[in-house]
């Protein structure tokens, strides 16, 4: 197979053409999706902002090819390097395994399994992009160093590999389990029958597998079980032709549930078979969004896109049912239970794509969350902010109350109000209205304290978001000391440098201040005083009025896109600018928006459309991201923006509208109905909305049409 990934597109409609000739239908959306992209590196520095430094490769992209279902258990990928972000760089040229976790956060990637012939003391085999293809649910690869090709794909909790040899003698497979993105602190492995092997992985948790072959297994050969420096060799019986197939299954609980994992999701069917159900899955899920118009590459990304917000939070319940909980004990539920959301990402735009498109997953990830909750005192919160409120307040507001929304409820109080859990600082924040930082005589970078202005903005807005659960609730006494707390974040802005400032515990301002120098979490998180100071999107009056007035306001966000980028300024993670804004990470995703707020949707459009445009699917291969993907993040952001609907204030049951990439976006909604979304005129500039025929007042419409249906016209000039 000599195929190369620009090629891929054809490639895939090509095998799936074989596919519906044996009476399966072929591809109509996953022939769209290119699972190549984020992986490749971003490296000009004219979209970086910066020249990359000696060894540095950027944290754009972080995504991995490799085969999985929509917020599955399993992705089942190959890895190129460990200690990466998704372990698959597209520049490398040495596999050393196919994994069967994955996030693209520098973690999982455990369970490394390798296909080998005459191995000798070399772990890892060449390959190259000519022999290499992918599509949603599956991958495959020619390894030249062993001469084996490899085809795989996947269920929810269960990979299916297919091994062609060249040569039917002393065929291996390498089991490389001291190996993962985490660090490993022990593991086993053992021979369970003639061609069957159980154990498990320990990182961070314990991962256990049952896997059986087609062919009997001649030795199963360890090497310093259990440590560091140790592997396991399985030896093939030789004699038996056609591909060596391995199913496997995974658990979080036990090798018993492992097994009856394989057992009921792939048990007798064949490698074709479980293929076509992963294919006929994403087709189901892709076509709830079905669009018309655009160039070949925006479907391509917009496809893409779609496909890569869909992969995480992951399944960690087994066919039974069972899981273990936060407190590390095997608990049994009426729900699947999954990861916890990567909020300070994901809140964002991605958590209420997965409740329009699967509302199911999105309604068992919150009762996931509360369940944390209840084992842990506290709603789990990801990096920064406490950013569950507004995912799970926006769902609620959305209609989904499916779930314990009382009990929910008393927990995200206690996330907003005691110490010691959820919102570092809160004490400071209830008493001052603000979180300090110390004044540091010459801040880097990397210098750590409070993150106090970023800290204070998000709580903001996390009290916003909880306020209208209470006042939905009734329960108006939170409502009113929770929306007087959402103002908090003017206690930040310093009218003589208008900007979000740094303030010390005695309320003076941080002296040592450049507003365009980036740090990680001394006054802002992974931004500077450009990229948080338009952070307010519970309330933009109020913001507009901190700097004057409208035009005031919109000075100063012009100069955000146009004030060029100090070269010398480098965070890893602070990249791809156009001007001081920054697209490559999330906390400043909400400022293209903001003119719609002064009444000029204009200048907002061309901001969007220089996104869509020039930083997704760029580089010489057309694969790299301007960002890191975040579980899905960067990806949700194209998809509603190029479909002409924006998650401005996610908390909020409303949606801004752009002017979308394409002609007409249908979206199949969840309660069966259809939403339809027409753009008129050639231009790229907004001037009319007119929702079910009539005009609309102001730049959003609500959600009340995801529920019924309806139609979007969408008038340029």
């Amino acid at each position: 197979m000599k195929y190369h990934v620009k090629t891929l597109p054809v490639l895939i409609a090509l095998m799936f053409a074989t596919v519906a000739g044996n009476g399966q239908p072929g591809p109509v959306y996953t022939k769209y999706v290119n699972t190549f992209i984020g992986t490749a590196p971003l490296t000009d520095p004219k979209i970086l902002g910066y020249k990359l430094p000696e060894g540095w490769r950027s944290w754009a992209g972080l995504t991995f090819p490799g085969s999985s279902l929509p917020n599955a258990m399993v992705q089942l990928s190959p890895i190129t390097e460990y200690g990466s972000g998704a372990g698959y760089e597209y520049e490398d040229s040495v596999i050393y395994g196919f994994t069967h976790t994955n996030k693209g956060h520098w973690n999982l990637c455990n369970i490394p399994i390798l296909p080998v012939s005459n191995p000798g003391e070399k772990r890892g085999s060449r390959f190259s992009h000519k022999k290499e293809s992918a599509a949603p649910g599956f991958y495959q690869v020619y390894l030249e160093d062993y001469k084996v090709n490899v085809n795989l794909t996947s269920t929810l909790r269960c990979g299916f590999h297919q091994y062609e040899y060249e040569n039917g003698k002393n065929r291996q497979i390498l089991f490389d389990l001291a190996r993962a993105n985490n660090r490993v602190s022990g593991w086993n492995i053992e021979q369970a029958g003639a061609s069957v092997l159980q154990g498990y992985q320990q990182t961070g948790e314990r991962i256990y597998f049952y896997a059986i072959l087609n062919t009997e297994i001649e030795k199963l050969e360890k090497k310093d079980e259990g440590q560091r420096t140790g592997s396991a060799t399985v030896h093939l019986k030789d004699g038996r032709k056609g591909p060596v197939e391995l199913k496997i299954g995974l658990s979080f609980v036990s090798v018993e549930n492992a097994r009856q994992n394989l057992e009921q999701e792939i048990g007798s069917k064949t490698f074709s078979q479980v293929r076509s159900e992963a294919t006929r899955t994403w087709e189901t899920l892709l076509s709830s969004i079905q669009v018309k118009g655009g160039t070949p590459k925006q479907k391509e990304m917009f496809y893409s896109c779609l496909y890569r917000s869909f992969l995480w939070p992951a399944l960690r319940s087994d066919v039974n049912g069972e899981f273990t909980d936060a407190s590390r004990k095997v608990a049994k539920a009426g729900f699947n239970y999954y990861t916890e959301p990567s909020l300070w990402d994901t809140y964002r735009n991605k958590d209420v794509l997965l409740s329009l498109v699967s509302p199911g997953v999105a309604l068992d990830v919150i009762k996931s969350m509360k369940d944390v909750g209840d084992k842990k005192g506290f709603i789990p919160t990801f990096f920064h902010g406490d950013h569950g409120a507004s995912t799970i307040a926006g769902a609620y507001l959305r209609g989904m109350d499916d779930f314990d929304v009382k009990g929910t409820y008393e927990i995200l109080l206690k996330n907003a109000n005691v110490a010691g859990g959820a919102r570092p600082h809160i004490r400071e924040y209830i008493e001052k209205g603000y979180i300090s930082d110390p004044d540091i005589p010459n801040p880097h970078v990397e210098t750590k304290a409070k993150a106090g202005v970023s800290k204070t903005l998000e709580y903001s807005y996390d009290d916003y978001s909880l306020a209208q659960m209470a006042g939905k609730l009734g329960d108006t006494a939170n409502y009113r000391i929770l929306m007087a707390r959402s103002k908090n974040y003017k206690n930040m802005f310093d009218p003589s440098s208008r900007f979000m400032r740094g303030r010390l515990e005695n309320g003076e301002w941080i002296q040592n201040f450049n507003p365009q120098y980036p740090y990680y979490e001394y006054m802002y998180r992974e931004a500077n005083a450009w990229q948080v100071s338009f952070f307010a999107p519970h309330d933009m009056k109020g913001l507009i009025e901190l700097y004057g007035g409208e035009k005031g306001f919109e000075s100063k966000l012009d100069s955000l896109f146009t004030l060029p980028w100090n070269p010398n300024h480098i965070a890893r993670n602070v990249e791809t600018m156009i001007g001081q804004y920054c697209h490559g990470n999330q906390p400043d995703h909400e400022a293209p928006f903001a003119y719609y707020f002064i009444d000029k949707p204009q200048k907002s459009q061309k901001i969007i459309d220089t996104i869509l445009n020039s930083l997704y699917g760029i580089g010489d291969e057309g694969l790299a991201l301007c960002g890191m993907d975040d579980a899905g993040e960067m990806s949700a952001w194209y998809v509603f923006c190029a479909a002409g609907l924006y998650t401005f204030s996610a908390t909020d049951p409303e949606y801004i509208v752009t002017v979308p990439l394409f002609d007409e976006v249908k979206w199949k909604t969840s309660t069966g109905k259809m939403l339809t979304i027409t753009k008129t005129g050639k231009g790229r500039d907004l001037t009319a909305i007119r929702v079910n025929g009539k005009t609309n007042k102001g730049y959003f419409v609500p959600h009340s049409l995801f529920r019924e249906g309806g139609k979007i016209g969408i008038v340029t000039k």
